[in-house]
């Protein structure tokens, strides 16, 4: 490759040898990753304040953007729920270990699933079955290390940055079907603060992106918080299952 001119000559750069390449993945970058993975799997029970946009790219081509907000917590090995808000959701998700329960507030439906007894599978379970889609959710399975580097092909350490006043590492990672980054808060407590996913095999590469906030790793966690209790006006309906759907009319899972 030919350089700029200087002083009116041409020059040729040396090519580059192999010493001089880096890693496909970088090892400051993996390591900071299963640092972050190692101290969120340790966390017997957590809540987050989540607040994020959805991308969605409309049939003419045109991107247009849905906020949202959660509150999420966490008790493992089988607990969760989310609280949704947001332009095009405002819901509940309980998850007891035993059932899945999904509430909308605005129509007072709710509807009731068997769950598997533990949070990986109950995750999993609620994507390829009943269409519940969170991208962040990778970061709650008991080794989010290695669901986030399944189709991981290189990885690169960006630096320092700061996410609503909180000094990060920035990390980016490409992969076949989704590049994304992610910036990890510095220090003895390696929570991710920013994520962001790209999916490049959706036509117009749609973003989704999530800041986390309000980080509690010692929360009062009852068992209640976990259990859906229908109102009197609440009517229930149910789920439609996913997983016997045509593969021409499934989803891909990211």
């Amino acid at each position: 490759m030919l350089a700029a001119f200087a002083g009116g000559t041409a020059r040729a750069e040396p090519p580059e040898k192999d010493s001089d390449k880096k890693p496909a993945v970088e090892p400051k970058a993996r390591a900071l990753l299963e640092k972050m993975s190692d101290f969120l799997a340790n966390q017997r029970q957590f809540s987050v304040q989540t607040d994020g946009s959805i991308e969605v790219v409309l049939q003419s081509g045109e991107k247009v953007e849905y906020d949202y907000s959660s509150d999420v917590r966490v008790k493992r090995p089988d607990k969760l729920r989310s609280d949704r808000h947001g332009e095009k959701t405002d819901a509940e998700f309980y998850y007891d270990g035993r059932t899945f329960t999904l509430y909308g507030r605005n129509k007072h439906y709710y509807a009731t699933a068997d769950a598997p007894g533990n949070l990986d599978e109950a995750i999993d379970a609620a994507r390829e079955k009943l269409g519940i889609e969170a991208p962040a959710a990778d970061l709650l399975y008991s080794k989010p290390f290695e669901i986030l580097m399944e189709d991981v092909v290189s990885a690169t350490y960006l630096g320092p940055s700061s996410i609503r006043g909180v000094s990060c590492e920035h990390l980016a990672f490409r992969g076949n079907e989704t590049d994304w980054q992610i910036w990890i808060q510095d220090g003895p407590k390696p929570v991710p603060c920013k994520f962001v996913i790209t999916s490049k095999k959706v036509q117009g590469s749609p973003e989704f992106t999530v800041e986390f906030s309000q980080w509690n790793l010692s929360p009062r966690l009852g068992e209640e918080v976990f259990r859906f209790t229908p109102r009197g006006n609440d009517k229930r309906i149910d789920f439609a299952d996913r997983s016997k759907a045509s593969p021409e009319t499934k989803g891909d899972k990211k």
